[in-house]
């Protein structure tokens, strides 16, 4: 039997692991004197470079829909933080920098979490369908992504009505999973977020024009049993497509998924033996 790591031993010396990883994040954000985007403004910029609108409500397997409803509120507390965010020129976005721990005291619920690998729940869950939308208004823009993490190469729950590709989600936990854009281009990005009841709302804006436009989508998707387990495969590639000839310009290839599927297998689905 394989020897336990310290943060496995019981929840006490988890969050202990946890903590640690916090402050050396804060020290490393110190010393490393990174210039992040504070600066907030109802004035919306001119240029809509994106917008996207996600379902808050979904039936995830067999997901608890309390915790959704939890959900609703959390991501309308996390919005108000980040809603009218300017990212200047040399400026870094960072989500946990904005919104800070997600604490009961705040007025945040018990949603949905993944803990190890597997569906759980704590107080504030729900932030990754906040940083999947802005990451994914973030693929159709000149914005450079500096952290980005995935859940571990697993797919953990069936597809209910999905509008993006699979393998363009996000992970983050306070604060040393975090997701972060750093703006290299001349110029300025804005974050408009809200929620409306039924959806998590959101628009990339800049102050000028982008050159050119970006297509993401999926290639060669497909499900395969190996050794007895059940991966989801499949390509995501992103193409820039000049504004003024409608030429793709690039093709670029920004993920490859071999993810192990977590659910129960339906007939419908095709899987191929390897």
């Amino acid at each position: 039997m394989a020897r336990k790591l310290f943060c496995e031993l019981c929840p006490f010396t988890y969050r202990l692991s946890m903590e640690k990883e916090i402050m050396k994040r804060h020290l490393q954000d110190v010393f490393h004197k990174v210039r992040f985007a504070k600066e907030r403004t109802q004035d919306s910029l001119p240029v809509v470079v994106y917008r996207h609108n996600s379902l808050i409500r979904r039936r995830l397997g067999n997901v608890n829909m309390q915790l959704q409803e939890n959900k609703a509120v959390n991501l309308a507390l996390a919005v108000s933080h980040i809603d009218g965010l300017l990212i200047h020129p040399g400026e870094t976005f960072s989500v946990w920098k904005l919104i800070g721990r997600t604490t009961a005291s705040k007025g945040y619920k018990v949603g949905l979490t993944i803990t190890h690998g597997k569906p759980s729940q704590g107080i504030g869950g729900g932030m990754c369908q906040l940083s999947n939308l802005i990451h994914w208004m973030v693929l159709h823009s000149d914005l450079t992504i500096t952290e980005h993490h995935h859940h571990d190469g697993l797919d953990l729950f069936p597809d209910h009505g999905r509008q993006i590709p699979f393998g363009t989600g996000t992970s983050i936990s306070y604060n040393y999973i975090d997701y972060r854009v750093k703006n290299n281009t001349q110029n300025t990005y804005q974050l408009r977020l809200w929620v409306d009841g039924e959806y998590l709302c959101g628009e990339l804006r800049a102050t000028d024009t982008l050159p050119h436009t970006f297509h993401i989508h999926a290639e060669g998707e497909f499900f395969s049993r190996e050794d007895g387990v059940v991966y989801r495969n499949g390509q995501v590639y992103r193409d820039t497509i000049d504004r003024n000839t409608g030429e793709c310009i690039d093709h670029q290839l920004i993920r490859t998924n071999h993810a192990k599927v977590m659910y129960e297998c339906t007939p419908e689905m095709v899987i191929k033996d390897q």
